[in-house]
């Protein structure tokens, strides 16, 4: 029996092009889900290691940089939904801030974002992903991929003290 020819995409040295081409984009994606640059690095690699763990498989498929990109999301999440469960379960919870608009800049207004809507704004403004490819990455339809982006923008809006006319919408 001969052996399987190895396809494209699954040999060592093309999984660490791929991992030298994407870690940086995927771990300023968890980090601004997490706001915590030692926690996005550690989620970027337990992503990228699940992925070298699946390798194989998944470097046959038209978009591995959405899949590795969605597992981060997901444990960035994760993360973020453990920690709140921490702090109310400790009653540690800072109390919130008088929202002074010029006084929270873009990073800090991220923060009052939920995950999901981080994660939407991560991926169609700083990776500027179109809204279709921020709905496949999230794992949900492109409708609720544009209502995370159009509540984000709303909410920064007024976190930030602009304005924000009816006609606004996500892209």
């Amino acid at each position: 029996m001969a052996e399987r020819p190895t396809g494209p995409g699954q040999t060592a040295a093309e999984y660490t092009a791929f991992f030298r081409a994407e870690f940086t984009a995927v771990t300023r994606t968890a980090y601004l889900v997490l706001h915590d640059r030692d926690a996005a690095e550690d989620v970027a690699q337990d992503a990228f290691t699940q992925l070298h763990l699946n390798w194989a498989k998944i470097s046959t498929y038209e978009r591995p940089d959405a899949w590795v990109r969605r597992i981060a999301i997901r444990m960035a999440v994760r993360d973020v939904r453990r920690h709140r469960l921490l702090d109310t379960l400790l009653g540690r919870l800072i109390p919130p801030r008088q929202e002074h608009g010029s006084d929270l800049d873009l990073a800090e207004a991220l923060r009052h974002l939920p995950p999901q809507q981080r994660a939407a704004v991560a991926l169609h403004y700083y990776e500027d992903l179109p809204l279709t490819e921020v709905a496949q990455i999230l794992g949900c339809s492109h409708a609720t991929a544009k209502v995370h982006v159009f509540k984000a923008r709303r909410r920064l809006a007024a976190l930030l003290g602009e304005s924000h006319g009816e006609g606004d919408h996500a892209d």
